[in-house]
């Protein structure tokens, strides 16, 4: 069974300037690692984020992801850490930008990629409506990557709202679940803490939300409370409102004890409706 190894959550309260938002990154990464983080989470549009999408269209990365994922890549081999990048807006063959994670080893390599699959077309309490679809392409595979620690699920987001794909990420052999998020405060107060909550347990998964907070710009604000929670529930960590670093010693053992003792995946039966 690998080691205990110490995971880092950034919340951040990223704007549409990149650069300096890449400089945020690299700064509160190399924090993390100095207090013993070997596994770095940033949120969702980690590099990137405006309530408009045509700023964001306009403002997207190439399809390789130049000039800021190699910059990331090169963080990950100087500071001998896996980086799991939220999201990156990256642009398309076609109008429509992805909103894609990617996860980075230890010695700077690419080891998956995730286009966020479930888009986020809402109508908010306040009766604000958000549609992602006009925006960004929908993802169509749903990712599981390795690592020195075991299996990871990728996910993004509104991605949360859909436990079936965190099921199967499961059956795959997932043992940790990431969900790097930009969630909105007015839906994030009623509902973060439970979803998360909630995908832990009936995954017996332990589960890393790296969050945004704050106001953000083209009226846009979000929720922060990054999480870190473990298979059997625990919050390990909550990032509360403001930018920060929350970190949480990962026993990967903890995954099997937990599902020997309710061992819900392997009770999963097939039933007609």
């Amino acid at each position: 069974m690998p080691d205990i190894f110490r995971a880092a959550c950034l919340q951040m309260q990223t704007g549409n300037d990149l650069a300096a938002n890449l400089h945020t990154v690299k700064d509160m990464s190399r924090e993390a690692v100095r207090n013993g983080a070997r596994f770095v989470l940033t949120p969702e549009y980690t590099l990137m984020m405006d309530g408009s999408g045509r700023v964001m269209r306009e403002r997207a990365l190439e399809r390789d992801g130049k000039p800021a994922l190699p910059v990331l890549q090169m963080l990950a081999e100087e500071l001998s850490v896996w980086i799991l990048v939220g999201s990156l807006t990256l642009k398309t063959d076609g109008d429509r930008i992805a909103n894609r994670s990617f996860l980075i080893g230890a010695d700077g390599q690419v080891v998956a990629s995730y286009d966020k699959i479930h888009m986020f077309d809402v109508t908010l309490p306040d009766g604000k409506v958000i549609k992602e679809s006009s925006a960004y392409c929908a993802g169509s595979r749903a990712v599981t990557a390795e690592t020195p620690w075991g299996t990871f699920g990728l996910s993004v987001c509104y991605d949360l709202r859909f436990p079936h794909l965190y099921r199967a990420l499961a059956k795959a052999g997932a043992r940790y679940l990431t969900i790097p998020s930009s969630f909105q405060r007015l839906t994030g107060k009623v509902h973060w803490h439970t979803l998360i909550k909630a995908r832990a347990i009936e995954n017996a998964c332990f589960v890393f939300a790296p969050a945004m907070c704050g106001e953000h710009p083209g009226n846009r604000t979000t929720y922060g409370h990054s999480l870190i929670v473990d298979p059997w529930g625990d919050v390990l960590a909550d990032g509360g409102e403001n930018a920060g670093i929350v970190y949480a010693d990962i026993d990967p053992a903890r995954v099997d004890r937990v599902r020997g003792m309710l061992p819900c995946l392997e009770h999963d039966r097939e039933f007609g409706a």
